[in-house]
């Protein structure tokens, strides 16, 4: 009886559930299951396929500069000379710096990706492989807008380079492997997730949209490979955030779309990266304005400029325009544009998703380089001023582009400061606008270079960073 009273039970149990809604039933069936392993196959699971595919391209990048310390101006005495003798003292001392980071190798030609950081200002350039091959390498191309940099091995065989995944294509939740020579033990694979899309205040180069993960990455690891679980590259590692330099599980890679444009310029042979100019200056969208606009949250980008003949301009955008969204996805601040707009394909169109007048209207706009609209002609200045180690260059939208600043600016640029000049003792800095001398306006580089001519006993110079104009005296 009373086991005929529990089976009866149990059918009356069932159709009780029966009966239930259908939405209760998602929730019964979503409890996870728990059970002991029952066979070797299930608790041998392991990135090893994974490793094994990528990790051949993955390399070690050294770098190398050889400088010449000042000589010891207490060798001019001669009694100095005497007493002391050479001892080295008077001949210029040669001081090697070393750089170490990591690189991948992205096409059988022997081209290697890493971080511009990685290689900034060597002269030499190695590349070892696991299997302790040493490669020389050139490089073609260097984007300190971006942080990456693409070499050219030398004369090597037998290269297996890794696939660029699709960016776009990654989920928060993703398992990724960081793979790299972090702290130069050598190579190192660590396991992760992606935790985080689309990170832009990160302060490493511009037009970045960065994937977040917490997979441990430590200095060395710049410049290698971010990989999913077919082995292809999702993003190159990059930055940590850490305040005592090692991983503290907040690590950022630069996503595939933008290696990958990086990399095709290197391919045509150029010097410069070769991105979509779009010929407007961006704003932040604030809270307070949003909310004026009727947006539920701060997500957008503000037109505060449009630069004449450009392409915003020919593709109908105007002055307080706010950006939602390139083809269909979405861009919360200036930043994200700029990645989204630099890693679309030259020659097409962007679709872009504008706020105006409360109204949603689509508008596009080409994808086309930006343009050298007159000669660059620089010159390096010299004598007695306080733009003494600048070299000037005359402002156009490609060299404005290459620089990262406002088209739409009027001056000569800085193209560099000489280490150790007179202009970099005052700070001038590589990207700045020279917009005036004494009060007369500079519109080229041979007129800065005439009007320093003049000896005088301060100079009045207005320059231009950041979008903002300041004026400084210096004495002559």
């Amino acid at each position: 009886m009373q086991r005929k009273a529990t089976f009866t039970r149990g059918i009356l149990l069932a159709a009780a559930l029966t009966a239930l809604p259908v939405a209760v039933l998602p929730a019964v069936a979503q409890t996870p299951l728990r059970q002991v392993p029952e066979s070797r196959q299930e608790i041998s699971l392991s990135f090893a396929g994974v490793v094994k595919k990528s990790a051949g391209a993955v390399v070690n990048v050294y770098g190398a500069r050889v400088e010449k310390q000042p000589r010891n101006p207490f060798m001019d005495d001669p009694f100095f000379r005497r007493f002391f003798g050479d001892r080295g003292f008077g001949v210029p001392q040669e001081r090697v710096q070393r750089s170490l980071g990591s690189g991948v190798v992205v096409d059988a030609s022997g081209l290697v990706v890493t971080n511009n950081h990685v290689i900034e200002g060597m002269s030499e350039v190695k590349v070892a492989f696991a299997d302790k091959r040493e490669v020389e390498a050139t490089i073609l191309l260097r984007d300190p807008r971006t942080d990456l940099a693409v070499l050219k091995l030398k004369n090597a065989k037998d290269l297996v380079p890794i696939e660029l995944a699709d960016s776009d294509k990654v989920e928060i939740g993703d398992i990724v492997l960081a793979i790299g020579n972090p702290f130069g033990v050598g190579q190192t694979v660590t396991q992760g997730i992606v935790s985080a899309l689309a990170r832009t205040q990160i302060g490493v180069g511009d037009a970045q949209s960065f994937i977040q993960t917490d997979a441990a990455i430590n200095p060395g690891n710049s410049g290698g490979a971010l990989v999913d679980m077919q082995g292809r590259v999702i993003g190159i590692n990059t930055a940590i955030f850490s305040r005592s330099g090692g991983s503290h599980g907040i690590g950022f890679a630069i996503p595939a779309a933008m290696v990958r444009v990086v990399v095709e310029s290197a391919k045509t042979g150029a010097k410069t990266v070769r991105r979509p100019w779009f010929g407007a200056r961006l704003q932040a969208l604030t809270p307070d304005v949003a909310d004026g606009l009727g947006l539920d949250r701060p997500a957008g980008s503000v037109v505060a400029g449009v630069v004449e003949k450009g392409p915003a301009a020919e593709g109908g955008l105007r002055r307080s325009d706010v950006i939602l969204a390139v083809d269909g996805i979405a861009v919360d601040d200036p930043e994200s544009f700029g990645y989204r707009f630099a890693t679309r394909p030259l020659g097409g169109v962007a679709s872009l998703t504008v706020l105006r007048s409360g109204k949603r209207v689509v508008l596009p706009v080409k994808l086309v380089p930006a343009p050298e609209l007159r000669p660059r002609e620089p010159v390096t200045l010299s004598g007695r001023s306080p733009l003494a180690g600048l070299t000037v260059m005359n402002l156009s939208p490609a060299l404005a582009e290459e620089l990262a600043i406002d088209a739409g600016t009027e001056g000569v640029v800085v193209g560099e400061v000489e280490e150790g000049s007179t202009a970099a003792r005052i700070g001038f800095q590589k990207g700045d606008i020279i917009q005036a001398l004494n009060g007369e306006a500079m519109t080229g580089s041979r007129e800065v270079e005439a009007a320093l001519k003049e000896r005088r006993r301060a100079w009045e110079v207005t320059i231009s960073r950041g979008g903002q104009s300041v004026t400084s005296v210096f004495p002559g």
